[in-house]
């Protein structure tokens, strides 16, 4: 097991915010920027709009996107975790490229559930070029997804599509000639909106931000339903998409998915077997309090990823 117990060293959030920086590039940052009680520049991440500004800043100031937003109520994204899963997946990538992490819009991803906040395909375009496909089953996230893309001026870059059946997760996704290096999920961590909220409510209790004279939002990062809790939860999710992943184990070099939390590992392993994937990673992840990690599978061995990885670059194998 890869140990990655902070935020990856290509991480461009890795030290304290920059807030003069950020309110510079947005300056409606300013109106939400507070004293922490160490006597540091912050923001109350339990106000879901001052949450929304400070990630419009992030990306200006730091990945050039010069529009985002996202409809209210859906999940707005922490920015530097999403950014430590897209690094993970480019260290693999490298491992059976002579080292080398591939980039450019050769490098083809899929985001599984995109969501309306598009986080990943803008973070894996800005930091190496890649080209992404996001999915989705929510019409309107998609909506806002395709906004923000064409704001942008990254329609080049990313394409998004529909999943028509709410069921499915991969099925019927791909067209047969397509080849993708990676997939990504961020999947919905709680079996039920009772779970999540008492997951929020803990946390809460963890920052030492519960108040009883302050009524706190359900969610400071907001979500709609299928972002954050389906039925069975994330193992139910994440065990479907091994299963759905074998009929097109041969278009796609590595899959992957974030996993929150330990317990579900077993399970993973299980399903991965049943699966017959050739190679499997597990790779820790740790951002401030919260633990947590990528779990990769192929149906490709060692030589057949280099292949593949040959192939693209047109490089030959020496």
């Amino acid at each position: 097991m890869t140990q990655k117990p902070t935020l990856h060293p290509r991480n461009r959030h890795t030290g304290r915010y920059d807030f003069p920086s950020l309110i510079e590039a947005h300056p409606d940052l300013a109106r939400f920027t507070l004293v922490n009680p160490y006597g540091n520049p912050s923001i109350d991440f339990a106000n879901p709009e001052a949450v929304r500004v400070f990630n419009r800043a992030l990306l200006k100031a730091q990945y050039g996107i010069q529009h985002w937003d996202i409809p209210a109520d859906y999940l707005c994204p922490p920015i530097p975790g999403r950014a430590d899963y897209v690094h993970v997946l480019a260290d693999l990538l490298a491992e059976d490229n002579g080292g080398d992490i591939p980039r450019g819009a050769q490098v083809r991803a899929l985001d599984v559930g995109v969501g309306a906040n598009c986080i990943y395909p803008l973070l894996g375009n800005a930091d190496y070029r890649w080209r992404f496909i996001g999915s989705d089953i929510d019409p309107i996230a998609l909506a806002a997804a395709a906004t923000i893309v064409q704001a942008n001026g990254l329609g080049k870059f990313i394409e998004l599509r529909q999943q028509a059946e709410r069921r499915h997760i991969l099925q019927g996704l791909l067209k047969p000639e397509e080849r993708l290096d990676l997939t990504l999920c961020n999947p919905p961590f709680h079996a039920s909106r009772e779970e999540a909220t008492r997951g929020s409510q803990r946390k809460w209790k963890n920052l030492g931000k519960q108040d009883p004279k302050r009524t706190l939002p359900v969610l400071n990062f907001g979500g709609q339903n299928n972002e954050l809790w389906c039925e069975g939860g994330e193992i139910r999710f994440v065990t479907q998409l091994i299963g759905e992943s074998v009929s097109v184990g041969q278009q796609v070099l590595w899959f992957s998915s974030l996993v929150s939390k330990a317990s579900n590992l077993p399970g993973i392993e299980a399903a991965l077997n049943k699966a017959g994937a050739v190679a499997r990673r597990v790779i820790e992840m740790g951002q401030g309090q919260k633990q947590s990690r990528v779990v990769a599978w192929s149906f490709y061995d060692e030589a057949g990823r280099r292949a593949w990885q040959a192939r693209r670059t047109g490089r030959s194998q020496a």
